[in-house]
């Protein structure tokens, strides 16, 4: 069994493997990024519900033609 690798530590200031350098945020900007993703993620679902909207619309339009003959 081999003993794990260590890893060298990056130089001070530069980032290695184009990783961005970890910034702490302050409790305030962790909640404002939250209810901007959640904005994010309503606006897909609102979006999706379009979708599914119109796709039922054109299934009960079917729905009525077939019902009629």
């Amino acid at each position: 069994m081999n003993p794990p690798k260590a890893t060298p530590a990056p130089a001070a200031g530069a980032p290695s493997g184009g990783r961005k350098a970890w910034v702490k945020k302050t409790p305030v900007e962790v909640v404002l990024e939250q209810i901007t993703k959640q904005e994010e993620k309503v606006g897909a679902m609102r979006a999706e519900l379009q979708r599914e909207e119109k796709e039922l619309s054109k299934l009960q339009q079917a729905r009525k033609v077939l019902e009629a003959s």
